[in-house]
């Protein structure tokens, strides 16, 4: 280390400097300026993919259409295997659409739900009427001589056998059972009671009835023996409605 004579602070005091650091040479690496050329050539390639993007958009959507049915809901399959099985099902639900519209009646038919209690009037796709309904209660019932009733009402397809107007019930042998009664002979005048079926009932085969009730605070409830029980007003219009060999869908 030496004094430089010629520095000095402001005292008066000579500064000393290290000799290291003016060995020391710092070089700085030039950085190469970008050519304008290679600016412009970039920002004429992004130019080029921008307008292409915008032509080829609308290309792969008529693709994407042109290849997949349309719908609520567009579905992108792009392994050839899946898009095949999709296309397979999708025809296969067309196919049982055309069925199921087939099956519909022409003219006027009944629908029972026994689940939710309810009914429903159509002609064709149109509903004409909807309403309560009461079906069987399946209580099992067993006699002393061992017979057994379930009062359940039968599910299927049905036709109307025939129908009836004031209606007079005769009862079987379970009326009176349940009450405890003894059971009469089979023509005897207990067995016929008149008023407790309304004023239509339409028959389904093998006893079972669509005729109306007078326990309509019961109507929508599983408290039949089996019988379709309406109220007195959609007992009419489904009497006025349907026709013999009109069909009842009962599930």
């Amino acid at each position: 280390m030496k004094e430089n004579e010629n520095l000095k602070n402001g005292f008066g005091i000579p500064i000393v400097q290290n000799h290291l650091e003016e060995s020391i040479h710092i070089s700085k690496v030039p950085v190469p300026e970008t050519p304008r050329n290679m600016i412009k050539l970039g920002i004429m390639i992004g130019w080029a993919l921008a307008i292409l993007l915008i032509f080829i958009s609308p290309l792969f959507q008529e693709l994407k259409h042109a290849i997949l049915p349309t719908g609520d809901q567009q579905i992108t399959i792009k392994n050839k295997d899946l898009l095949k099985e999709y296309k397979s099902l999708n025809q296969a639900v067309r196919n049982l659409k055309k069925k199921g519209a087939s099956l519909i009646p022409s003219g006027y038919y009944l629908i029972v739900n026994t689940a939710e209690g309810d009914f429903f009037l159509k002609f064709q796709k149109n509903t004409i009427r909807q309403g309560l309904c009461s079906t069987g209660s399946y209580v099992h019932l067993k006699s002393s001589d061992n017979r057994q009733w379930v009062f359940r009402t039968p599910r299927g397809l049905f036709r109307i056998q025939d129908k009836i107007e004031a209606p007079i019930w005769r009862m079987p042998d379970w009326a009176f059972l349940e009450n405890g009664i003894p059971v009469p002979p089979p023509n005897s005048p207990e067995r016929f009671e008149a008023g407790v079926l309304g004023e239509y009932a339409l028959s389904l085969g093998d006893g079972y009835l669509i005729h109306g009730t007078l326990y309509k605070r019961f109507l929508g409830m599983p408290v039949t023996h089996g019988c379709v029980r309406l109220d007195d007003e959609d007992l009419r219009s489904v009497y006025i409605n349907l026709a013999v060999g009109s069909k009842v869908f009962i599930y």
